[in-house]
């Protein structure tokens, strides 16, 4: 492998990019970002479900192929996190036993109307020919229901919500509430302009993006509902017409916490794409940023574009270093990013060449290592509220451990032996054997396989292991140095 000759005045210049995809599309990410074949499948229409982790990619996708699509002349309707709030949405509405309304197939229709009347609204403003192909229906309908009016999409939403809700709990003769009931689920105010709505779209094509669900999110029964009914919607209106595109992108840890949503999901399966990364493609990820920066300081783009991944990295860091920092996360893109930036802040003033050493990384480590840490648990908050206190047990510990360590110590938990804070919703329920599965399923434990004699794996790595089975465990490396545990022979020094 030829190496990649980088001076180390680059370091002043060199970027990685920011962890926030929003942030991040504006200062190159379009230069360097790597088409997937996930990627592909989501532009193609194929997949309109995305699934992934923190940190996994999911709004880089949709930043990416909203640009593209508004490049070709698509319209794009882009629902932003400040378009939702989760406590709004409690404060406003009715519980669901105050009148046994279902809320997940109110949310559904409530969706589907808010969708379509921003599909209608989106093609009018882009200068919908109002003679021909059903547009004057379109026209006139936005004129006497939708003009003037200020209500914001969630605004809108939820006053369509609120007369289901009327009629659910209100005080009507109940032949008279089912009619009406029927007529706000199959959206008789706008299901007649359905087909005009086909025709203006074999002219437009048009996407709906709604991401980062997971904004302000409380685990609510309206939260829950807010979502399963948008996955229902975006089902029902992608078979509409092959040009209007709704895109949902969920974290996973929501998408496990909502049963009605996981029930729905096994029928549409064909839908999802959830996004998984590997070593190869996380190197790939970390060289085009390299070459971009080098790019931006008048390097030679042939020789650029000649140096392989594996040679761009070792331009930068050291060779043995990309596995240094790959066993230190949990193969997320915002982890790789995060890990080299610290360490390029760490360098800057310091290095006089380039490569760096080894012990720039490890100098990076310990803010990492806390940072993610506490992310992780955040992650899972209201599955497990107090996991970081979870994790803290382990502080000063041997990073490796067996299956009756582990067993004695989940007793101790539950039990409350060993006390933790604010984890009594959850952990003295929770079972020795149950806890060491969470354990390894939110990233803490690694696992040795059966018939391995050094590989531990991660759930990162190894989805379908049978962990029952397991006799040996590790601490995820990522946590190490953040709890205080002594690392392996051969841990480089800071």
């Amino acid at each position: 492998m030829s190496r990649l000759a980088l001076s180390a005045k680059i370091l002043d210049h060199l970027d990685f990019g920011t962890p926030s995809a929003e942030r991040d599309i504006g200062r190159g990410l379009e230069k360097y970002f790597v088409e997937s074949a996930a990627y592909q499948r989501v532009r193609s229409g194929a997949k309109t479900i995305v699934l992934g982790n923190r940190g996994a990619g999911k709004s880089a996708i949709f930043q990416m192929l909203a640009r593209r699509e508004r490049v070709a002349g698509s319209a794009v309707i882009e629902l932003s996190p400040d378009e939702y709030s989760y406590e709004l949405l409690s404060a406003t509405l009715a519980a669901e036993n105050a009148g046994a309304w279902a809320k997940h197939g109110a949310y559904a229709a409530a969706w589907k109307y808010l969708i379509y009347v921003l599909v209608m609204k989106e093609i009018s403003r882009k200068g919908m020919r109002l003679g021909k192909g059903g547009g004057a229906e379109i026209y006139k309908y936005l004129r006497d229901n939708h003009t003037g009016t200020q209500l914001g999409k969630l605004s809108l939403l939820v006053s369509y919500l609120k007369r289901l809700e009327g009629i659910k709990i209100g005080p009507l003769e109940a032949g008279f509430r089912t009619r009406e009931l029927d007529r706000l689920y199959k959206l008789e105010e706008i299901h007649s302009l359905l087909p005009a709505l086909r025709t203006v779209l074999e002219r437009r094509r048009t996407l709906v993006i709604v991401d980062e669900l997971d904004r302000g999110w409380d685990s609510s029964e309206d939260a829950k509902a807010f979502v399963s009914g948008l996955f229902q919607a975006c089902v029902s209106i992608n078979g509409l017409h092959p040009n209007l595109r709704v895109y949902v992108s969920l974290r996973q840890e929501l998408y496990d916490d909502i049963p009605a949503l996981y029930e729905d999901a096994q029928k549409h399966r064909d839908l999802i794409e959830t996004l998984h990364w590997s070593e190869e493609s996380l190197l790939e990820l970390i060289a085009r940023r390299i070459r971009h920066s080098a790019q931006e300081q008048g390097y030679d783009n042939e020789m650029l574009k000649r140096a392989s991944d594996a040679a761009c990295w070792a331009g930068v860091f050291p060779g043995p270093g990309f596995r240094y920092v790959m066993d230190r996360t949990l193969y997320r893109p915002r982890e790789v990013i995060q890990f080299c930036t610290e360490a390029l802040e760490t360098a800057r003033g310091r290095a006089r060449s380039l490569p760096l050493p080894i012990a720039a990384l490890a100098r990076a480590e310990r803010g990492y290592s806390e940072e993610r840490a506490k992310d992780i648990a955040a992650e899972y908050r209201f599955q497990y509220p107090g996991l970081m206190n979870v994790f803290d047990v382990f502080r000063g510990r041997s990073p490796a451990l067996s299956r009756e360590d582990l067993l004695m110590l989940g007793l101790e938990l539950a039990t409350e032996e060993i006390p933790t804070r604010d984890t009594g919703s959850w952990l003295p329920y929770t079972e020795p054997e149950e806890l060491i599965d969470i354990l390894w399923q939110v990233g803490f434990l690694t696992a040795l396989p059966i018939g391995e004699a050094r590989a531990y794996v991660g759930a990162h790595q190894a989805q379908y292991l049978n962990l029952a089975a397991v006799q040996h465990f590790q601490i995820h490396p990522l946590f190490r140095s953040y709890l205080g545990l002594q690392e392996p022979a051969g841990h480089p020094a800071g």
